[in-house]
């Protein structure tokens, strides 16, 4: 069985989109992080602690030995600077001005946790080049209301994908989830107990 530590809808999306069906459990873990520590392991730090909140709730509900739990999480990078979700719709038209005409990196931690306490994490990471935007274009874009719980205040798969001029990388992992490299980890994982997971067959 798969258990995705996260109620995020674009990561529910993304597995199901690539054929697996996990339950979902939500879960509520600190976004603290000390000051000195790097994106990269900031990310990873926080989607362990997703999964293993994760892990101790799967636990209590019955969950088996084999079955796997996800937990993810994804940070906007500029220069030294880590963009998390904006608070207000004027922290959204800061956070896209000072993307506009530049790069970034989206970095997203992975972590797969099985309760028998084997696990794996990672980082993958995508390069984001944006366009020059007006003042316009990102009031009006802030205006739908898409920004407010995107990291970075944009989605990639939405009404911002005209923002972006290239990008390096996984497209899945701009939009919350690296589908490569997790489609890759749960299938390698899932073959030890055929069954467990479900992936559909596609096309």
């Amino acid at each position: 069985m798969l258990v995705l530590a996260s109620a995020s809808a674009r990561r529910i999306m993304l597995l199901r989109a690539w054929g697996f069906r996990p339950e979902v459990i939500q879960v509520i873990v600190s976004e603290l992080l000390d000051r000195d520590i790097s994106p990269r392991e900031g990310v990873i730090l926080l989607a362990e602690r997703k999964a293993l909140a994760g892990l101790a709730q799967w636990r209590k509900l019955g969950g088996k030995p084999e079955d796997l739990v996800l937990g993810a999480d994804t940070m906007v990078v500029l220069g030294r600077e880590s963009l998390g979700k904006p608070g207000t719709p004027a922290e959204a038209r800061e956070m896209l001005q000072s993307l506009s005409g530049r790069q970034h990196s989206v970095l997203t931690g992975v972590a797969i946790i099985r309760l028998t306490g084997e696990k794996e994490l990672a980082v993958v990471e995508t390069e984001v080049n944006f366009r020059k935007l007006s003042a316009d274009q990102i009031r009006t874009y802030v205006a739908t209301g898409e920004s407010m719980d995107k990291a970075g205040a944009y989605a990639i798969q939405g009404g911002a994908q005209d923002f972006v001029e290239s990008y390096s990388g996984s497209l899945t992992n701009v939009i919350g989830l690296p589908m490569e490299y997790v489609s890759e980890k749960l299938k390698t994982w899932g073959r030890c107990q055929p069954g467990e997971l479900f992936p559909r067959e596609r096309n």
